[in-house]
């Protein structure tokens, strides 16, 4: 079989693992779906004789770590999430190859990468049974991670030489800084009456947009948006709601969400003071997820192998998104971070590129075959 004949075959298995993984959402509102999917993956591995599972839960979320027995700290850990982010529509889960792609949701965060580490698991512990290589795969990325990640190298004490985590980047984008994280949800009350006379109650919707407004003009006005690549804090009003069920009355409280987003060294207790004393008094305040901006590990020998496989310049590169990185990161563990080309992302029409999943699946092949000194077959 020559080698373009090898690349398509593994093309085909990869788009096929993609594409079973995308059929089980795995998202926070769907658990069944997410044990569905967490089952799948662990018969997956579980088939590989060469390894050990440990299976974990925590606050009812599912991972796993397979590692070779006797191997407490891999010398290399792949680290996935198979959650995705929720969509209202059921039909929506459901994939498409079109043009080169896989299409829909979960495609390429991360479904497709996922199914890649997979694969090299996989092939690696198929031809090397002791390689001190270890695979952890978690179900609560998307809703922040402390059950999964955060509690595998929180309690559970899991540790490695190097995780690598294909949730970041781009095929020759290395990221190796991501912005820290401040979920919020915000809540107003007010005073409850008939909107026919709206003299006569105290509306919180409009006092809570009136600080979230307030909010987005001093974010703009101290961190203005000119620099081109907005390496400075951002604040997105990412959900605002009442519980009322008619449209003919004011509501007795009204809440929203915000995603704050902030590069180092900016840290997560001076957005929430400076969140805070904006929205004021009148506005009480939750924290959702509160998370460091995190550095990550620059490896050039990994980037030269981006170069060799891609045939193109590789860069490392800052990102505006978070990950799992961070509760790894926090132990002084270097981080890889890129993956295979892809758009969308959480929204529906979400897509990873397959030939860029081959090229990917390479990279980490050659890397790991020189950073575990395996011998080339």
């Amino acid at each position: 079989m020559t080698g373009i004949d090898r690349d398509e075959s593994l093309k085909q298995r990869l788009i096929s693992l993609t594409r079973d993984l995308m059929l089980m959402p795995g998202g926070a509102a769907r658990p069944d779906e997410r044990r569905r999917c967490y089952e799948f993956i662990r018969n997956h591995l579980d088939a590989l004789e060469s390894v050990e599972i440990h299976e974990y839960e925590h606050n009812g979320i599912p991972s796993l770590v397979a590692r070779p027995p006797g191997t407490e700290k891999p010398e290399v850990l792949l680290c996935g999430h198979l959650d995705v982010v929720d969509h209202a529509d059921e039909e929506r889960y459901h994939s498409r190859v079109r043009d080169g792609r896989i299409h829909g949701p979960g495609a390429g965060d991360m479904k497709g990468p996922l199914a890649i580490m997979m694969e090299l698991f996989h092939r690696v512990h198929t031809a090397y049974p002791s390689a001190s290589l270890g695979m952890a795969v978690t179900a609560d990325e998307e809703t922040g991670g402390e059950s999964g990640t955060g509690y595998l190298f929180g309690p559970v004490a899991l540790r490695c030489g190097l995780a690598m985590i294909p949730d970041g980047g781009s095929l020759n984008r290395i990221t190796i800084e991501e912005k820290g994280i401040l979920h919020l949800r915000v809540n107003c009350r007010g005073r409850p009456g008939h909107a026919a006379r709206p003299w006569m109650g105290t509306n919180p919707v409009e006092i809570l947009v009136r600080h979230l407004v307030r909010l987005q003009e001093r974010f703009a006005s101290r961190w203005p948006p000119g620099d081109g690549e907005h390496w400075h804090p951002t604040c997105a009003v990412t959900r605002i709601g009442t519980p009322n069920r008619t449209v003919n009355a004011i509501p007795a409280e009204a809440d929203a969400t915000l995603d704050i987003r902030f590069p180092a060294p900016h840290t997560a207790d001076e957005m929430l003071a400076f969140a805070g004393e904006t929205l004021g008094r009148e506005v009480d305040i939750n924290t959702l997820v509160s998370a460091e901006a995190t550095h990550l590990a620059p490896d050039e020998t990994y980037r030269g192998i981006t170069e060799t496989v891609t045939g193109r310049p590789a860069v490392f590169v800052r990102g505006h998104g978070g990950s799992d990185a961070r509760f790894i990161c926090r132990h002084g563990i270097p981080v890889l971070m890129s993956r295979p080309l892809m758009g969308d992302l959480h929204t529906p029409d979400e897509w990873i590129d397959t030939a860029s999943m081959v090229q990917f699946y390479h990279i980490y092949e050659q890397y790991l075959w020189r950073k575990l000194a395996l011998d080339r077959d």
